[in-house]
């Protein structure tokens, strides 16, 4: 299985590497006759069984997590307006209810961020780089194995 990232060095504007070939226009590319159209590949990507495990695997997680955190933000937003003798209460010295609770929000939604980064990278970057590195290869016409062979 290839970990290595083949868009890790491309540059995301789109704009030449410095020290490459002067602007002007792209030569004219050869479309080779005996790879599969770019449609059907992404077809068979889209429905292939390795695909539907990083759908399922991101959905499991981003689902709850933000139901969760949507209910925790409206449940403070909530609580400040029907209960503003409840968020005025003195915690320790001038922090009360309402600003502890508002800094905590920022603390969940940095929290949220990291464990979203690393459901990312221990559930799904794997098995997404591997469907791309065949995507690519099945769009060169090298791919014969069909997609989601071989990974695990």
């Amino acid at each position: 299985m290839r970990i290595d990232d083949p868009w890790y060095d491309a540059l995301a504007t789109g704009d030449p590497e410095p020290n490459s070939a002067p602007p002007g226009p792209p030569p004219p590319r050869q479309r080779q006759t005996s790879s599969p159209d770019a449609r059907e590949v992404y077809l068979a990507v889209q429905h292939s069984t390795a695909f539907q495990q990083v759908r399922r695997r991101y959905r499991r997680f981003v689902l709850p997590v933000s139901a969760a955190f949507l209910l925790w933000y409206l449940g403070y937003l909530v609580l400040a307006v029907s209960a503003p003798g409840l968020m005025a209460r003195p915690v320790a010295g001038v922090l009360n209810v309402g600003m502890a609770a508002g800094l905590a929000q920022f603390a969940t939604a940095f929290l949220l961020t990291w464990l979203y980064a690393r459901h990312a990278r221990l559930r799904r970057d794997r098995l997404a780089l591997e469907i791309r590195w065949e995507t690519q290869e099945m769009t060169r016409g090298a791919g014969s194995a069909p997609v989601g062979e071989g990974v695990r």
